[in-house]
């Protein structure tokens, strides 16, 4: 009898495929969208186990209280701002038609007060190229460019954290406890790897490992992986 699939046994729910996410901090988001400039607080700065970054703790005066990633070279009693008149500092927060180009950004909006979705990592930053329009040209990490809605906001630095990737984890057991406590699987075997009752791409007789299998569409779960309803296979004929 086979075993079931990884994409099956994240489906039950058990503790190898579930964050801890009662220990996390919070939801690491922008303040609310308001047309009026406010003025916050730094009051702390955060480890959270759910987040690649530490995490700044501001409030604002208008009431509001939220965590956001912490840029670099903010320091906890550090004034931020957020709105129209927000200069370019590190940990304001202003619409991307109001920064200047060249400027590094994160925490990048993509509609008009959803908290920031894009460029959220530790020691990432977007560029601001250059103002189309209503749109803003915006590179990303990746180097890919991108218009977004020139009214969405992004907060103002680089974010913290740079120097993860620095420190080796030296030992196995020290990455399975950090990828534990994300609940993310570890350690990762490729299906070609795995024994034939394990995973449909698993056995140990075919020396081409790389053959495509395609998987029809209505193929039961455990059978549908790989290439799903392919629309063509095999080599492009040459015009």
């Amino acid at each position: 009898m086979g075993h079931k699939i990884i994409a099956q046994k994240r489906g039950k729910g058990s503790s190898t495929y579930r964050a801890n996410s009662h220990r996390y901090k919070g939801r690491a988001a922008l303040c609310k969208l308001t047309e009026k400039s406010i003025t916050g607080k730094i009051i702390d700065l955060i480890n959270c186990p759910g987040h690649s970054a530490p995490l700044a703790e501001i409030r604002y005066d208008d009431g509001q209280h939220i965590l956001i990633a912490a840029p670099e070279g903010i320091k906890v009693g550090d004034v931020v701002h957020a709105g129209a008149k927000a200069t370019v500092r590190p940990g304001n927060i202003s619409k991307l038609k109001n920064i200047p180009e060249g400027t590094s950004v994160y925490n990048i909006e993509l509609q008009p007060g959803d908290g920031g979705r894009i460029c959220r990592s530790s020691g990432v930053f977007a560029k601001v190229i250059s103002k189309i329009g209503n749109n803003v040209l915006v590179r990303l990490p990746s180097k890919r460019e991108k218009q977004i809605n020139g009214d969405c906001r992004a907060c103002i630095g680089n974010i913290a954290g740079s120097g993860r990737f620095e420190k080796p984890f030296l030992k196995a057991g020290n990455r399975f406890k950090a990828m534990k406590a994300r609940g993310k699987l570890y350690p990762i075997t490729s299906a070609g790897k795995m024994n034939a009752v394990s995973h449909p791409f698993g056995n140990t007789r075919s020396l081409r490992k790389s053959k495509a299998r395609p998987a029809p569409r209505n193929a039961p779960p455990g059978r549908k992986v790989g290439m799903i309803a392919a629309r063509r296979t095999g080599r492009k004929k040459r015009k």
